[in-house]
């Protein structure tokens, strides 16, 4: 019998509390979970281990959110990889930038862990 290949995440939030919490989450529900800490290295990790899904903040240092989703959604190789933002810009303008830079979904923090657990699975399963 083969063992179903997890699903791997890459989780990119500079708030270290955040990110442990999202991570250790996603872990206890079954999925690989790889992290970035700022917009750059959220980029790299993304071409380097191509994941199955990105969880995205916005404000991150050296480059935004928003920035990383278009350079994602943009390219060929990478387009297709779900983008759930998370993040805790709430306003409706903040919402539509998400969506149009490639956000295929938008959470605000605080956020309830089922909900970002249900969004997740959405587009993995």
């Amino acid at each position: 019998m083969t063992e179903k290949k997890k699903k791997k995440i890459l989780v990119v939030d500079d708030e270290l509390d955040m990110l442990m919490v999202i991570k250790l989450r996603l872990e206890a529900s079954g999925f690989d979970v790889i992290t970035a800490t700022d917009g750059l290295e959220g980029l790299n990790a993304a071409r380097k281990d191509n994941p199955d899904l990105i969880v995205l903040d916005i404000m991150l240092p050296k480059m935004n959110g928003y920035k990383v989703a278009r350079f994602l959604k943009f390219d060929e190789e990478y387009r297709k990889i779900p983008i759930v933002m998370l993040t805790a810009l709430g306003g409706e303008e903040d919402r539509n930038t998400g969506i149009e830079t490639g956000a295929d979904a938008y959470l605000t923090k605080p956020f309830e862990t089922e909900q970002l657990l249900k969004t997740v699975r959405k587009f993995l399963e």
